[in-house]
């Protein structure tokens, strides 16, 4: 990355490494030399107070000059010499020749005949002088000393200026090298530990990136005891969190559109049901109000005609009646306000009296009604439905009738397809059947029969009466049983179906040869 956190890290340490040895470079060149001069002249006032605190009346302290002072001079490089002036003998020095020349100056000083043309004078007491003076017969500058001590004797130490000069030119030029040896090995280290340092970082990183993008599979596993290592477990505890809201808010909005297409449909059904309904009702009523109308203005008068309006009338009303029955059955089943009643009865009775009872509907289109199965089977159901259901199937296949004119009703215990054997506990089916001859129903037509008003042949059942509800009320019984029911197509007819649940117990074990 450009700017990566590494790289940000290695420069900025960089810089303040560079900066910090800039500091001291500058702090020597400029402020060195004057600290250095500061330190040594408050050495050399120390010097020459213990000196003056070891001279008295009888002279000065000989273990002292010979153990003290003259192990402090050598450790300080000073050259020091001490000059009785009542005498002018040389009290203490660490080199005669040069003590001489030193103590010519010492008088020169106090006499004031010293070239003093070349001297900085840095403190001025009245004991003592310090001073800054360049040795015209060496060349060489020095920091000196000189005064009076308190019993008189001259003293004069001094130390070469030089020196502190090239200790901070040789400071400065090592610190210089030790710098950018320690730049570049800092940079080598600085590297490598922002390289360990941001690795747990740039993981975060891509772990939010692919949090992001909603991939919750992604976890932190670098781990670690510090600020990154809990920043990396919470990063896992809201992945695991946003992955359970997002999980819950995608059930609460595929629940909710569902809830939004299931009233998109309902109010769609309610719209569909208000148009069927008035347009099924339309026609009876406008034959009713036209025959009323003229039976009030005595369009016949004679009585064979206003029997024939009066049977026209009766016969919508009892179309419309029986409409209004069947969606009241069907409102009642589809609401659950309708609650089933299951027993054991009696289903092949149930069969034959229906099939008796409709025999001379079926006489009256010249079709015959053959009924195979059991004298006697016991199934499970609400007997009263079932009943509707065989009414709704015999009463479509007696207005449906054709061609040969036969109407088959067939039920039995329904053959396993696999061959395998009942589970325990598992109870058998009775297929029950109710087969017509006649046309065939269009293919693209038979998902919809089971729809409220949905009719193959609207001229023909209006001319039964039919209202198209009553596969309708089927499909409400049949889907409150749990049971499966259908429809198909023979080569010579219809056939319509249902299932129960048998009530004569399991099928025997099938013998294995």
């Amino acid at each position: 990355m450009k700017h990566s956190l590494s790289r940000q890290i290695t420069v900025i340490f960089l810089a303040v490494v560079a900066l910090v040895l800039a500091t001291y470079l500058l702090a020597n060149n400029f402020f060195l030399e004057d600290y250095h001069i500061y330190r040594l002249e408050h050495s050399m006032e120390s010097i020459f107070g213990m000196v003056d605190e070891n001279a008295d009346e009888n002279g000065i302290d000989e273990s002292f000059l010979r153990d003290t002072f003259h192990e402090t001079c050598i450790r300080n490089n000073i050259t020091p010499v001490i000059v009785n002036p009542y005498t002018n003998e040389v009290i203490f020095s660490l080199n005669e020749q040069e003590a001489k020349l030193m103590a010519v100056r010492l008088f020169g000083n106090f006499s004031g005949l010293e070239n003093n043309d070349d001297v900085r004078v840095l403190k001025k007491s009245e004991r003592y002088t310090i001073q800054l003076k360049t040795d015209n017969y060496v060349g060489i500058p020095y920091l000196e000393v000189w005064g009076t001590l308190n019993n008189g004797y001259y003293l004069m130490m001094r130390i070469p200026y030089n020196s502190i000069r090239d200790n901070a030119e040789v400071t400065n030029r090592f610190f210089l090298y030790i710098g950018l040896i320690a730049m570049l090995v800092s940079a080598v280290l600085i590297w490598g530990l922002s390289k360990r340092i941001t690795r747990p970082i740039r993981e975060l990183t891509d772990l939010s990136t692919r949090m992001a993008n909603l991939d919750f599979d992604a976890k932190y596993v670098s781990g670690g005891d510090n600020e990154v290592g809990k920043l990396g477990e919470h990063f896992n505890r809201m992945s695991e969190t946003l992955e359970k809201t997002i999980s819950q808010l995608r059930s609460a909005n595929a629940q909710l559109q569902k809830d939004i297409e299931q009233k998109t449909q309902i109010d769609e059904m309610r719209r569909e049901f208000l148009s069927n309904v008035s347009h099924e009702l339309k026609t009876p009523i406008a034959l009713i109000q036209g025959y009323a109308e003229g039976l009030a203005d005595c369009v016949n008068e004679d009585e064979e005609s206003r029997e024939y309006y009066c049977e026209v009338i009766e016969d919508e009303a009892r179309k419309m009646n029986v409409m209004v029955r069947q969606l009241m059955t069907l409102n009642q089943l589809e609401s659950g306000q309708d609650q089933l009643s299951v027993d054991r009865f009696d289903l092949a009775s149930l069969i034959r009296g229906k099939a008796e009872a409709c025999r001379i509907l079926a006489q009256q289109k010249n079709a015959q009604i053959e009924v195979i199965g059991e004298e006697t089977l016991h199934v499970w159901g609400d007997e009263f439905k079932i009943e509707e259901v065989l009414t709704n199937y015999l009463s479509n296949a007696i207005h449906h009738v054709a061609g040969e004119n036969r109407i088959r009703i067939t039920y039995g215990v329904k053959e396993d397809e696999s061959g395998a054997e009942l589970r325990e506990g598992a109870s058998e089916k009775v297929r029950i059947s109710v087969f017509n001859t006649g046309s065939r129903i269009p293919e693209e037509s038979i998902a919809h029969l089971w729809d409220k008003f949905y009719k193959v042949d609207k001229a023909r059942t209006r001319e039964y009466g039919g209202t198209g509800v009553g596969l309708s009320i089927v499909k409400a019984i049949m889907d409150s049983h749990q049971q499966k029911y259908g429809v198909s197509n023979k080569d010579d007819g219809v056939e319509f179906w249902f299932e129960l649940d048998s009530a004569e117990g399991l099928r025997p074990e099938k013998e294995t040869e």
